[in-house]
Order: structure tokens, then sequence, then C-alpha cells
């Protein structure tokens, strides 16, 4: 039966482009319907915005979470490798929220949280690497290949332009097409 393929398209609810294993079709979609998928949709981002796993990594006071929060967002889950510690659910990241709001507690200042974080793990947990010698190249080559690339276009273009200039007719060529006019003229 159709509706139990391996996946069910669908692109024709709310025109959504992704596609869903048929096992939670059956199960799942189908009994909700449009109106249930509609609300998952905006539900489902709420409870994922913070992976902190327990309240209890929460400080107390709300300009501290805050800093934590900023903090744990511009460093890297060495685990995930992709996603800030503050979105990871990976151990390790849980760990360094957690000695991020320690570090927090005992007064120091983001520069110094993040220069620790650093010393300890490298530029590499910096989501957003800064601008130096060993970064250079990581920041100019997109502007590189950008100019690259236009330079080979430019090139190749005009190459292919030199080649299709039509050179001057010979002699021999001039006679022929003096004749097929003529054919032309007097056949009117």
């Amino acid at each position: 039966m159709k509706s139990f393929s391996l996946f069910l398209d669908l692109s024709f609810l709310l025109g959504l482009s992704f596609r869903v294993p048929g096992f939670l079709a059956r199960f799942f979609f189908k009994p909700i319907g449009a109106v249930g998928l509609i609300t998952l949709l905006f539900l489902f981002p709420l409870h994922t915005l913070y992976a902190i796993d327990s309240p209890s990594e929460l400080l107390a006071n709300v300009d501290q979470e805050k800093r934590a929060e900023k903090l744990g967002s511009q460093l890297r889950c060495l685990v995930c490798q992709n996603e800030s510690i503050e979105d990871s659910n990976a151990e390790l990241a849980k760990d360094l929220r957690h000695v991020i709001r320690e570090h927090i507690t005992m007064g120091e200042s983001d520069p110094q949280i993040m220069q620790w974080m650093v010393k300890r793990y490298g530029t590499f947990i910096q989501l957003s690497p800064p601008f130096n010698l060993g970064t250079t190249l990581l920041w100019v080559m997109p502007f590189l290949s950008v100019i690259v690339g236009g330079g080979l276009c430019f090139y190749f273009y005009r190459k292919s332009h030199k080649n299709s200039l039509s050179l001057p007719l010979t002699p021999k060529e001039k006679d022929i097409l003096a004749k097929i006019i003529q054919q032309d003229g007097s056949q009117e």
C-alpha cells in the first residue's frame, strides 16, 4: 500500500520540502493532521532554546546568567564542533557551561574567561576565530576565491571572443559571395 511506503512526502502540507520516515508518518503525523503539525512546528523549537539540563545550572543573578549565555554562545562545543556549548547537549558542553558560570561567580570579566578558555583549549574553541597571523588565510580565502574566480571568468570570456572574431574574406570567398548575392537578386 502506498501509505506504508518508506517515506511520506510532506511537501503538500504547508509547502514543506522535507521527508519523514514512514513509521513516523503512520503513527504520528497522520493522526494529528495539519493543524497538529502546524502546532508542533511552532512549539518544537521552544524546548530546544537552551541545552541546560537542570535549573540548578542557572545562576541566580539574571545579569550574570545573560553573560554566561552570551559567553557560551561564543564558544564551540568540542564534541559537536559546529554548535555552541550553550546549544549542545554533550557532557563536555555541560561541564564547560558549569566552568563559565563558576568563573562568572568568582567575578572574572568576559575577556578573562575567554582568555582562560582559549589558553586551555586553543583558538578552535572560539566559534568566530580572531583575525591574526595564524587565521589570516581563513579570513582572506573567500575574498581571494571570488577575485580569482572572477579573473578566470573574465580571462576565458575574452579568450572565447578573440577566437570567434571573423577573419577578412579571401578573394575567392568574395567571388563566391558576390555570385550568391547576384543569384538572390536575379530570383526576386
